[in-house]
């Protein structure tokens, strides 16, 4: 059974990154850099977003009666919102990632 990439991310050194059964890669929004009434926020006070770009997904959880995987319900390019303390950041050519799994998502934005 031929086994392809999983939507890993790949970039400029050629390093590419496969999560592991139920882990996600995930590209954190940028912080917003002003208020909706046009105010400048300095860099101490952004708050981390909590919502992302999916990258790259594992094959699934192991289902541990059968054996066989069970599939994600998120995909590449789904935009989601996770929790606050959600997941490992990681830097990828030059790029700050989370890896977390997929019970950390909270929802799918549509």
């Amino acid at each position: 059974m031929s086994k392809g990439k999983s939507g890993g991310s790949s970039g400029g050194s050629g390093v590419t990154v496969r999560p592991l059964h139920d882990k996600i890669l995930v590209k954190r929004d940028e912080a917003q850099s002003k208020t909706d009434t046009g105010i400048y926020l300095p860099e101490t006070s952004k708050d981390k977003p909590k919502t992302g770009t999916i990258h790259a997904v594992g094959d699934g959880a192991l289902n541990t009666e059968t054996g066989e995987r069970i599939p994600l319900s998120v995909r590449k390019g789904d935009k989601v919102i996770f929790s606050s303390y959600a997941g490992t950041e990681i830097k990828l050519d030059g790029q700050d990632l989370l890896i977390m799994s997929e019970d950390e998502i909270l929802a799918v934005i549509d």
